[in-house]
């Protein structure tokens, strides 16, 4: 759900202290791999197109590479499905098919999705500021794409394009918004946006199916009507598999304070939550240690990841993770690009259309069999319209919330 722009301005100036801009920049040039017929070739670099690669650009929002969530999505769009690289020691190395297969889950087998001919840019932005400095030096440096990571750009990205409008930009989790707060296009801006709410409200009910204690957590970052759109749909999924839980709910205020994420999980824990769900960024890592150490000092506890199957962080700890394929957003774009297809306009992914899922549940508990078939079930009913997830906490009807 696009923020308006007032709204935003606001959310930045309360959520993040204004910092002078710091920048970090990672680019490499592609490497074509070399084909091979050996029983080893899983493990041999992914073979690039050999056309001439374009540069694409991509600026991440304050919570940076390494949150093993959306940052990390968008760039393995960028980098390892568009690029066939990933990232070690500061430079780019051939990632092999097999490391692009493990991050494939089975639904996107029919995506083709391979490296084509690009070579990424990264720049990292610490603070807000660095957004549209950052934009405009991918332009600079000679990038056919700039991409935008988060709907905090959406101000930056409108901005550089008009300055720039022959190049293309993708701008993900918002659209473009006028004074009025209205979205519109441009002819070099791909918006595209999530159904969030349908992805959480698997989870949700995967959590009301689990959950002991009939009491469940939800953990926001900053409080804007993005990750009120988590929050909407997570507890309308726990009300339709168990009405009789309740949902604690807690914002940290901020995307890149694992602290922060560590204390409010924490606090939902004490309060007895055996379930909870984070949309909250790197500060999501932060309640991931929270239910981690509460399950080392003996609590029956889980947490639900978010945007990345997160399971690699605790895996005894992670129940399950909603997956908001920014990674296949950003991909599909690049492929678009270097297939002269790349267009202008919004673009929303929701269940049917394979925008938004959630991670394999590696855990075991009682009854995971028939869990697992009821939120398939629920699938089914969304998919087909049957269902229609709120979007926001003010729709709902059940699943009573407290702070």
């Amino acid at each position: 759900m696009p923020t308006p722009r007032s709204a935003l301005r606001i959310s930045l100036m309360s959520g993040l202290l204004l910092v002078s801009a710091c920048k970090k920049q990672e680019e490499a040039k592609p490497e074509a791999a070399k084909p091979t017929e050996s029983p080893a070739a899983a493990s041999a670099p992914v073979a690039a197109p050999k056309e001439k690669a374009q540069k694409v650009g991509l600026v991440t929002d304050v919570g940076g590479r390494g949150d093993h969530s959306f940052n990390d999505s968008a760039l393995r769009g960028l980098e390892l499905w568009g690029a066939g690289k990933r990232m070690e020691g500061g430079s780019y190395k051939d990632a092999s098919a097999e490391e692009l297969k493990e991050t494939l889950q089975q639904d996107l087998a029919e995506r083709n999705i391979a490296p084509v001919a690009i070579t990424p840019v990264v720049l990292q932005s610490k603070v807000p500021e660095d957004y549209e400095p950052n934009l405009q030096l991918l332009v600079d440096q000679g990038v056919t794409l700039a991409i935008g990571v988060g709907f905090m750009l959406e101000n930056a990205v409108e901005t550089v394009a008009r300055r720039n409008p022959d190049t293309k930009f993708l701008l993900i989790d918002s659209t473009l918004a006028d004074a009025e707060g209205k979205s519109y296009t441009l002819p070099n801006v791909r918006s595209v946006m999530y159904r969030e709410e349908q992805g959480s409200f698997l989870v949700g009910a995967l959590a009301g199916l689990t959950t002991k204690n009939n009491k469940v957590g939800f953990v926001g970052g900053m409080e804007v009507p993005l990750i009120k759109k988590f929050e909407a749909g997570f507890r309308a999924g726990v009300a339709a598999t168990n009405p009789k839980a309740t949902v604690l709910v807690n914002y940290t205020g901020s995307f890149d304070n694992v602290s922060a994420g560590k204390q409010v999980g924490q606090d939902l824990v004490t309060k007895g939550a055996d379930i909870v769900y984070h949309a909250a960024g790197s500060d999501g890592l932060g309640v991931i240690q929270a239910v981690k150490e509460a399950r080392a000092a003996g609590k029956p506890v889980y947490v639900i990841g978010v945007d990345s199957d997160q399971s690699h962080v605790a895996p005894e700890a992670v129940l399950t993770s909603m997956i908001k394929r920014v990674d296949l957003g950003v991909y599909e774009a690049v492929r678009d690009l270097t297939q002269g297809k790349l267009q202008g306009g919004d673009v929303m992914l929701g269940l049917k259309e394979g925008g938004v899922t959630y991670a394999p549940v590696r855990v075991e508990f009682p009854g995971k069999a028939e869990a697992l078939q009821k939120v398939e079930e629920l699938r089914g009913k969304v998919i087909s319209g049957e269902i229609q997830v709120p979007t926001h906490p003010s729709q709902l009807t059940a699943a009573p919330a407290t702070k």
